[in-house]
């Protein structure tokens, strides 16, 4: 049998600017972004980087859980 993957579609708002030689599109939900040689470039680089982001895992080996002890400084 095989297994129907779910879809569903959500808008997002990017903010798009040029530094350089490069288009910057970031997303302003979500603290992701891309870059391209065009503005519709990035946009497309965006929308990729969104989809892998939402994308459900698929580990091929079990992850290990570890704990971490860190100094911090108190006020």
């Amino acid at each position: 049998m095989t297994k129907v993957k779910k879809v569903m579609k959500r808008a997002f708002s990017a903010s798009v600017w040029q530094e350089g030689n490069w288009f910057v599109a970031q997303c302003l939900e979500i603290d992701i972004a891309s870059q391209g040689e065009t503005e519709t470039e990035a946009l497309a680089n965006l929308e990729e980087a969104l989809s892998l982001h939402f994308e459900s895992p698929v580990a091929t080996i079990i992850p290990q859980i570890k704990t971490l002890q860190v100094e911090i400084g108190v006020a």
